[in-house]
This record gives C-alpha cells, structure tokens and sequence, in this order.
C-alpha cells in the first residue's frame, strides 16, 4: 500500500533521521522524500511510503504524532510511483498531440499533484473532466493568478489559463490542504502545457 505522509519538524540536524527510523519502526519503507518548505525552524517534508498491507491513515497518524517535535499535516493514499517522471511524459503527450493538449493535461494532473480529480472549465462549462471528476461542479470565483481553496471535504488548486480563457480545478477530498509548493508547480506546468497547446 502506497501513501503519501506530510509532517513539520523541527528543521536541525537529525529531524529528518529521527522520522525515517520511526517509520521503518513501524514497518514502513521510504520510497521518496520531498522537501516541501523550510523556515521559522520547522521543516515541512512529503513522504512516499510503501506499507505492508493495508493501514488506516488514522493509525498512521496517532504513531507519527508521537514522535517528539513531529506534527502531521496529513496521510493520504497515492498512486504516485517514486523515480517516475510524469510531468515529462506530459508534455512529450502534448507536443505529440497539442490539439488534446489541455484534455492531456487535465487527465494527468491528478497523478502529478496527488490530487483525485481535475477539470478545465470554459465559457460555455466544463471542456474537459479526468476519469474520477464528479457529474457537477460549481466553479468557485475564478482567481487571477492559480491560488489554492479548502473547505471541509474538498481541498481545491484553481489555476488560470489565461491565454485560452480557461480555468482548470485540481481536487482532492483525502490529505491536507495543497501547499504552496505544489501550487507554484502545477502552475508551472500549466502554463507549459497551454503554451505547447496553442501552438499550431
């Protein structure tokens, strides 16, 4: 079973081996490890890990927590697979086929962003939904500039695209709120993407 484990700890030498010890403890295997933020001392860190069988995110949580100095932001299940690189992928799809381009994008965004579902809306509703996105949706105020929502059962990315007069949302109900990290890269590859996309 593979999930996806964000914690804060206290960012001095050694924070980050006293989390891996108390995950292989526990029986986990780290698969990848990414460095979300770091300041006013505390770290913000992304595992992937591969658990023996199948655990609630709850137990997860209450075992971690009792880490000293260890706060955890959140545990989801995930279907990213570590030393991928899907983000290229995309965009060899897209410079392959650049008329899908933005129904390319929205299909991968999920896997890319740790996300359940995404949509690109236009004018007219929605252009284009991936495969786990709900019937309907209603598009919260588009934003100006990709910015990240939260309510209680949703966690939202909304990410303009201005030049084609589109907004994509990425969802996930699982997880905590997506972090400014993963906002600024998701933007990134949108704007990579509707720049491929409108080329003819």
């Amino acid at each position: 079973m593979l999930l996806r484990l964000r914690v804060s700890l206290p960012d001095r030498p050694g924070g980050l081996g006293q989390v891996a010890k108390a995950l292989g403890t526990l029986g986990a295997d780290i698969l990848q490890v990414t460095v979300l933020e770091r300041e006013a001392g505390r770290a913000v860190d992304d595992f992937v890990i591969s658990w023996p069988g199948a655990v609630p995110a709850e137990e997860v949580r209450d075992r971690m927590s009792a880490v000293p100095g260890v706060r955890v932001e959140g545990v989801w299940p995930t279907k990213e697979v570590p030393g991928s690189a899907p983000d290229y992928d995309l965009l060899m799809h897209v410079a392959t086929e650049p008329s899908r381009g933005i129904a390319t994008l929205v299909d991968a965004l999920p896997g890319l962003c740790g996300a359940e579902w995404s949509m690109a809306f236009a004018e007219g509703g929605v252009l284009h939904a991936s495969l786990a996105a709900p019937e309907s949706f209603d598009l919260p105020e588009p934003p100006l500039r990709a910015a990240t929502r939260a309510s209680e059962d949703l966690r939202l990315m909304l990410l303009p695209v201005v030049a084609q007069g589109l907004h994509v949302v990425v969802a996930r109900a699982e997880g905590p709120g997506f972090h400014r990290a993963e906002l600024e890269r998701a933007a990134r590859i949108v704007d990579v993407v509707a720049t491929l996309a409108s080329r003819p």
